[in-house]
């Protein structure tokens, strides 16, 4: 039995963080800790996909660096935008 390759594991960890963020919002108390958690697994989701199917492990530390950090920059303004939300 040969063991999966990464595009298939990641692909399964996408399968899972999707019903992951289908499941959790109704178990969440309060809802800007619900967005939190998202808005987590999206950064994980977005970073799994960036480095995999987009192929930037095999790119210099300085690409994978600015992908990663623009894909959190662009997070934690939604999650501002939802904390803003929350507090109108």
């Amino acid at each position: 039995m040969t063991m999966p390759d990464r595009l298939d594991l990641t692909w399964i960890a996408l399968i899972g963080l999707a019903l992951a963020t289908i499941l959790l919002p109704p178990l969440m108390p309060r809802p800007l800790l619900g967005n939190a958690v998202l808005l987590s697994l999206a950064v994980i989701k977005g970073r799994r996909i960036a480095l995999d199917f987009m192929d930037l492990r095999a790119v210099p530390a300085l690409w994978r660096g600015l992908v990663s950090a623009w894909i959190v920059i662009l997070l934690l303004f939604a999650w501002l935008a939802s904390a803003v939300a929350a507090l109108i």
